[in-house]
């Protein structure tokens, strides 16, 4: 089933916000990347859209709006594109080799007290996020150690 664009968009900000923004994870997934590029394209690219509509039509005349309309769009469609990835990617099911290591790190960290289900049918990335969130929240710095 098609998820509508703006369920995408609170589905790719509530992933946001569940991923951890830690460096141990920065080479292995693209999350932390795309999450600093979004947060970064959601403050400036407003700013950056208003300055581009004003400066061409200020300095080159109203006939140039219609140029100046498409940039600022542009400008201000590059957040929503990184949050559509977001949105896209929480949804996305883990491949073989992931759900693997999404079992063995959950089976560890059950052993070291951790008090959580394992969502066994068809974990998606969302999941994984959550894991990873009770992981650096809830288990000792010894135990992040070792498997980062």
């Amino acid at each position: 089933m098609q998820k509508s664009v703006m369920s995408q968009v609170q589905t790719g900000r509530q992933y946001a916000k569940k991923w951890p923004m830690r460096q141990e994870l920065a080479p292995l997934f693209a999350e932390f990347k795309v999450i600093k590029a979004t947060e970064l394209a959601i403050t400036v690219m407003p700013i950056l859209a208003m300055l581009t509509v004003f400066m061409q039509v200020n300095y080159l005349g109203s006939e140039f709006s219609p140029q100046a309309i498409t940039i600022a769009l542009f400008f201000l469609s590059l957040p929503l594109q990184g949050l559509l990835w977001l949105g896209k990617r929480a949804e996305t099911r883990l491949e073989p080799a992931m759900f693997n290591w999404y079992t063995e790190l959950h089976s560890k960290m059950k052993a070291h007290g951790y008090q959580s289900q394992l969502t066994t049918e068809k974990p998606r990335y969302s999941d994984l996020a959550q894991l990873l969130k009770d992981m650096f929240e809830k288990m000792d710095k010894a135990f992040t150690k070792e498997h980062f």
